[in-house]
C-alpha cells in the first residue's frame, strides 16, 4: 500500500521548490511523521555520494537531511550533470550511464526512464508515512509534457496532488499561478489542488483580495504565504546559472574574533561543480567569500580556490584565456595559499591525459602540483573518512580523473607543495577541526590576524537552517490543510481552467 505524497511544482525554476520541499519535510519530521524525499530527475552540478556510493543531488542528500535520514539513490534516481550547453551526463540510480545530447534525452531516452523513477518512487511510499517530491521547472512546459517524468508525468501515474509555488518576489505571480494551470491537461489540473507563495514581504492583508480573487478564478486555494528570509537557500542546485554575487550566501553576520578578516576568492570556472565546498568558509565568523572571474581580483585575496569542475579541460583554456592562469602561478611561487578541490586540484597538476570528458589527450596543466591525471571512464564515488592537520576529516569524491601525485607532502588523497594545496576530497571544509587548523594556516601565510571561532559548527547550521525552514511552514503555511493534502490528494471536483494543453 502506498502512504502519503505531495509533489511540490513552481511556476518557474528557482521559485522555491527545493527550500519549500524541505521545509515541509523538518515539519512533518517534527510531527513523527516518517518522511522521505524525491526528485525523479534532477538537473545539477552539484551532487553527493550516499554511503552506497551513489551519486545524487546535493539537493536532495540536504532534504534528507531535513528528514533525519539517510539519503539514497531512490531519491534521486536520474541526475543530468551538463558538460556543456548541448549535452549531459546521466548518471541512473547513483552510476553513470552515457552522455547525451537534450534532444537525444528528450526524444526518446527520458520516456523510457519512467518505469525505473516511478518504481523508486513507490519503494519509497512503501516504507515511509509520507513522501515529498520536488517537480523541475515548470510543469506547464507544454514542449515537454509528453516526455514528461517529473512534474505531472509523476503525479498522474503516481496519483499524488500537486501544489503549486510561486516567487512572489519576481513579480507576477497570480498571472503565473493562473497561466500554470490553465496550461495543463483536465487530467494534469485535476491533481493540481493549490498554491503556495513564496518570498513575500509586507503586510499579507494588502495580498488577501488578490488570493481571495485567485481561488475565484482557479477554484484553488493558496495553502501558505511564506515571508522573504535571508540566508535559507539550501545546496544550490545548477552551477551553469550561479551569478558572480559578492558572496556565496547571506550566512553568519557574528564579527571576527581577531583583528583581521580572511578574504577567499573562489575562481568561476566553466562547469564549475560542488561549488558549495565554500559555504563552510562563508560560515566562518571574518571570512568573506566571493566569486571572481579576472587576475586582478586575486590580488587582495588571502585564499584562492580553485573549485570542482564538470569539464577540466575547458576550465584550463579558461583560466589561460582570462589570465587567471599566470595569476595563479605567481601566487603558488610567492607562497600565496591557494587550495584546488577536485577538477581544481587536477588543473594545478602537470599534465592531464583525457580521452573521457574533453577527448583531448594529453594537456598541460598549470604546472604548480606534482600531480599526473588521467581520466578514466569509471567514476570514483566514494566517502573517504582521513586525517589532515593532525585532525580527522570526512569527505566525498566524484571524478573521472585519477591522479598520480609524484612529490611534495601528503594531503588527504592530494598534497601540498608551500601553500599550494590540492585534494580530490569535496565537502572536507565542513569537518570542523580542520576547518579551523586550515584557516590558521592561511592567515599565518596571509600575514593577516585572523583567528577561527571556536565553537563554529557547520552541521549545527545546517540543522538550524533546516529548523528554520520548518518554522516556516509550521507558522505560515495551513499546516491542517496541508497534511490532510499529502493524506488524502487532491479535492474532488477541481474546475478545468481554458484552455487547457495544446493537442
Amino acid at each position: 500500500m502506498n502512504n502519503g505524497g505531495l509533489l511540490v511544482a513552481g511556476t518557474t525554476s528557482d521559485a522555491g521548490k527545493s527550500v519549500v520541499t524541505a521545509g515541509i519535510c523538518r515539519w512533518l519530521v517534527r510531527q513523527g511523521v516518517k518522511v522521505a524525499p524525491f526528485k525523479a530527475q534532477n538537473m545539477s552540478l552539484n551532487s553527493f555520494v550516499t554511503r552506497e556510493g551513489a551519486e545524487i543531488g546535493r539537493a536532495q542528500a540536504m532534504q534528507a537531511q531535513a528528514c533525519r535520514v539517510e539519503p539514497t539513490a531512490l531519491m534521486n534516481p536520474v541526475l543530468l550533470k551538463p558538460g556543456g550547453e548541448q549535452s549531459s551526463q546521466v548518471v541512473l540510480l547513483g552510476k553513470p550511464v552515457g552522455e547525451l545530447s537534450a534532444r537525444g534525452y528528450h526524444g526518446g531516452r527520458q520516456q523510457k526512464l519512467l518505469g525505473t523513477v516511478l518504481d523508486c518512487l513507490a519503494e519509497l511510499r512503501g516504507t515511509y508515512d509520507a513522501v515529498i517530491c520536488e517537480g523541475a521547472g515548470s510543469p506547464a512546459e507544454i514542449n515537454l509534457r509528453r516526455t514528461d517524468i517529473v512534474n505531472m508525468g509523476i503525479a498522474r501515474n503516481a496519483r499524488i496532488p500537486v501544489l503549486v509555488v510561486g516567487d512572489i518576489d519576481r513579480g507576477g505571480v497570480f498571472a503565473s499561478f493562473f497561466g500554470t494551470v490553465a496550461l495543463l491537461s483536465p487530467e494534469d489540473q485535476a491533481l493540481v489542488a493549490g498554491f503556495l507563495v513564496n518570498k513575500f514581504r509586507g503586510d499579507v492583508s494588502l495580498l488577501e483580495p488578490g488570493l481571495d480573487m485567485l481561488h475565484g478564478l482557479t477554484g484553488r486555494r493558496t495553502y501558505g504565504v511564506l515571508p522573504f528570509r535571508h540566508g535559507l537557500g539550501i545546496d544550490e542546485e545548477d552551477g551553469l546559472r550561479v551569478s558572480l554575487r559578492g558572496t556565496v550566501r547571506e550566512s553568519n553576520t557574528a564579527p571576527p574574533v581577531g583583528a583581521d578578516v580572511l578574504r577567499v576568492a573562489v575562481c568561476a570556472i566553466p562547469l564549475m561543480s560542488n561549488f558549495t565546498d565554500v559555504d563552510a568558509l562563508a560560515a566562518e565568523p571574518g571570512v568573506v567569500v566571493r566569486f571572481v572571474d579576472r587576475p586582478e581580483e586575486l590580488a587582495d585575496a588571502d585564499l584562492v580556490v580553485v573549485p570542482g569542475t564538470r569539464g577540466t579541460v575547458r576550465a584550463l583554456d579558461w583560466l589561460r584565456e582570462r589570465g587567471l592562469a599566470e595569476a595563479l602561478r605567481r601566487r603558488a611561487a610567492e607562497g600565496r595559499p591557494v587550495l584546488g578541490i577536485c577538477g581544481g586540484f587536477q588543473v594545478l597538476g602537470e599534465h592531464i591525459e583525457d580521452e573521457v570528458e574533453s577527448r583531448r589527450g594529453q594537456v598541460a596543466g598549470l604546472g604548480v602540483l606534482p600531480l599526473r591525471v588521467r581520466f578514466a571512464r569509471e567514476k570514483t564515488l566514494t566517502r573517504p573518512v582521513g586525517e589532515a592537520l593532525g585532525e580527522r576529516v570526512e569527505g566525498y569524491e566524484i571524478h573521472h580523473g585519477v591522479g598520480e601525485v609524484t612529490g611534495g607532502e601528503p594531503f588527504l588523497d592530494g598534497c601540498r607543495v608551500g601553500q599550494t594545496w590540492g585534494t580530490h576530497w569535496h565537502g572536507s571544509l565542513e569537518s570542523d577541526g580542520f576547518r579551523r587548523a586550515f584557516l590558521r594556516e592561511v592567515a599565518a601565510a596571509a600575514g593577516r590576524r585572523f583567528v577561527p571561532a571556536p565553537d563554529t559548527s557547520f552541521a549545527a547550521l545546517r540543522e538550524e537552517q533546516l529548523d528554520r525552514l520548518g518554522d516556516l511552514i509550521e507558522q505560515h503555511a495551513d499546516t491542517d490543510a496541508l497534511w490532510r493534502l499529502i493524506e488524502s490528494g487532491a479535492p474532488q471536483g477541481l474546475p478545468f481552467i481554458p484552455p487547457g494543453a495544446p493537442a
